[in-house]
């Protein structure tokens, strides 16, 4: 039978398309094997060993705080935590629910954990729950198998040895925030996502974040499918940060805390040899360890609420006026200029008439005649009215910012205050009014417009001892290196001028009827030299006169006046300076100027000075202050140190 014609060409052909089509699928997947297991091979294994290996941060050791004579003021302590990673945990609210059978773990910490996660990217590492004791990071351990993505580890944590005496120097850590990145001048984004990372919110540890932080260390580990770590394959230590040393000394700021407990004060004792602040403390304070981890809501409460303001750093933030402590100033000023002399008196019958205003003096019968060691003896007012009128509120506040008044200093410390040392100028581009002779009046005695701070006051003080531009520092070395002290330049005022005000300071607490002459130290060697100065808050009102209100001890006392105190030791050869000063706390020679001296005596001795140091009058009176403080409290405040009471 023969086979239709075509038939055989026909299936030829078929077969060969099929045979084509067989061929191309067949290369096809030849050339992605090879593709595959040749070309991205290094790839694909990479990608398999990520599923393998994990990368984790080590976070760096901050540098540590110490003071002028290696005290230390901020450690690092080692701090057990669990942790949890998204990616590998499945169901974190599973994952947190079966944690929370094994160790305490309060709803309200599983929301903020939970809350953390959605804000983070699910292979950051994210803290749970820390400062756990050994037992419960063995339980967590133990149970590692049935809890994928959840590990413990051990961090270190910020602690503050001393508390509340260098509180407001040191400052404290907390986590990072939003606004914290804005403010760092290197912001590491990979260190700043490290689980419950800390960098400083307050005082020198915010304001040399850079220097303090270090840079973070690196760590591979092998996982099992489960997540579980099986093994650490390699780790690169990070970089710790820079340890420093302050100027404070720990002794002295402690004691001058105790001196002021229970008012609302800030004292600030200055080397005036290399400018080294030696304390800077403010009162009540508060305790730094409280907000490293986690302050309560009614311990914050309580701080916010307390009318003393333990957060505020009045030594260095607070502005006031600064009262008659700003008579050198002026008679600085008329000297320097040639308007006065020294020896040139002045009369002073109570008042000072301008115009048809009464400009009174504080002694209401007056001090009769007085030149110019009188005046500073005696805080007479009306010497100082009738110099600030001669010599004008521009030249005053010239020599004012020459004695470092009405500067911002540049210390490593937050909110520094500028002060103020009002010009014609400036009032008129703040307010468009020209510039009163009252004005200058009311400047001339540290009132008005005139504002200052502890700082600003020490710091000038320290100047007219020396007649040096002494220049504020806080730190000290740094990783072990001194930082170097450039000489102090000259003032560029005439020193017969300065020793006229010297003197005038020097008979303020050790002439007769000097207005400290009760807080004066007795030895000679270390006769100290100051002066008192009593700044209005507000003026008694004629209804208030009324009524009987004729000092400050009727009024409340958020409406007293401040009481203030500047003094340099000894006065033959100066060694520090300082400047106490005591809100609401009435007559800076009743109640600052005490402070003072004693902590300008704990200065001068290095430690806790004899009784003999003490004019015969006093000795009692320290030795039961002494036993005070030395006797442990009733109640010890949590947070805040000594609490608000009201003078009576």
């Amino acid at each position: 039978m023969r086979r239709p014609e075509g038939k055989g060409s026909q299936i030829t052909r078929r077969g060969l398309v099929l045979l084509g089509l067989q061929t191309s699928v067949i290369g096809l997947l030849g050339w992605r094997m090879r593709q595959l297991q040749v070309e991205q091979a290094d790839e694909f294994r990479l990608l398999a060993e990520e599923n393998r290996i994990n990368i984790r941060l080590l976070p760096p050791a901050r540098g540590l705080i110490y003071d002028r004579n290696g005290v230390l003021l901020a450690e690092n302590r080692q701090n057990y935590r669990v942790t949890i990673v998204r990616e590998q945990a499945g169901d974190p609210v599973e994952a947190l629910q079966k944690l929370a059978r094994l160790i305490p773990l309060s709803v309200k910490q599983q929301e903020a954990t939970l809350k953390e996660i959605s804000d983070r990217k699910s292979h950051v590492e994210i803290t749970v729950t820390e400062h756990l004791t050994w037992e419960e990071v063995a339980k967590v351990a133990a149970n590692a198998p049935a809890l994928p993505g959840i590990t413990t580890g051990v961090g270190l944590t910020r602690h503050y040895p001393d508390g509340f005496p260098s509180a407001h120097v040191v400052g404290y850590v907390g986590p990072v925030a939003p606004r914290d990145l804005e403010r760092l001048q290197d912001p590491d984004p990979v260190l700043t996502q490290i689980p419950k990372f800390q960098i400083g919110k307050t005082g020198v540890e915010q304001r040399i974040e850079d220097d303090l932080r270090g840079t973070a260390g690196t760590r591979r580990i092998e996982v099992n499918a489960a997540g579980r770590i099986m093994r650490e394959l390699d780790r690169k230590e990070g970089t710790s940060g820079k340890g420093m040393h302050l100027t404070i000394d720990h002794g002295l700021q402690r004691f001058a805390l105790e001196q002021m407990a229970g008012e609302s004060a800030a004292a600030v004792v200055i080397d005036v040899e290399n400018g080294d602040l030696v304390a800077v403390a403010s009162a009540p304070s508060f305790d730094p360890n409280a907000f490293v981890f986690g302050i309560s809501s009614r311990n914050w409460n309580a701080l916010l609420e307390n009318p003393y303001r333990p957060l505020y750093n009045k030594a260095v933030s607070g502005a006031y006026p600064p009262g008659s402590t700003f008579k050198m100033v002026v008679a600085l000023a008329a000297m320097e200029e040639g308007i006065i002399e020294p020896g040139e008196r002045l009369y002073c019958p109570g008042h000072y008439q301008l115009g048809n205003r009464r400009f009174h003096c504080w002694k209401g019968g007056g001090h009769g005649w007085v030149d110019l060691e009188d005046s500073l003896k005696g805080s007479c007012d009306v010497y100082y009215y009738q110099l600030a009128e001669r010599v004008g509120i521009d030249r005053i506040s010239a020599m004012a910012n020459r004695l470092g008044m009405g500067i911002r200093h540049d210390l490593p410390l937050p909110a520094i205050s500028e002060g103020l040392t009002p010009t014609r100028d400036w009032k008129l581009r703040n307010y468009d009014k020209d510039w009163l002779v009252g004005d200058t009046l009311n400047a001339g005695i540290g009132q008005g417009d005139v504002l200052a701070s502890p700082l600003h006051l020490a710091v000038m003080t320290a100047r007219i001892a020396t007649g040096k531009v002494v220049m504020p520092r806080l730190i000290r070395a740094i990783d072990g290196i001194p930082v170097p002290v450039p000489p102090a330049e000259d003032l560029g005022l005439n020193e017969n001028v300065l020793n006229h005000v010297r003197k005038g300071m020097f008979a303020v607490v050790n002439g007769q009827g000097g207005t400290a002459a009760r807080s004066r130290i007795v030895a000679k060697e270390m006769a100290m030299a100051g002066k008192t100065g009593t700044s209005q808050v507000r003026n008694i009102s004629v209804e208030e006169r009324a009524r009987g209100v004729t000092s400050n001890a009727d009024l409340p006392w958020e409406r007293r006046d401040h009481a203030l105190f500047v003094s340099f030791a000894p006065y033959d050869k100066p060694r520090f300076a300082s400047a106490v000063i005591v809100e609401h706390g009435g007559g800076g020679s009743a109640v600052a100027a005490p402070i003072a001296r004693d902590i300008m005596l704990r200065a001068l001795y290095g430690e806790l000075p004899p009784l003999e140091a003490y004019p015969p009058g006093e000795r009692e009176k320290v030795q039961t202050r002494r036993e005070e403080q030395a006797a442990p409290p009733a109640e010890q405040p949590e947070v805040t140190g000594p609490i608000p009471r009201d003078r009576a």
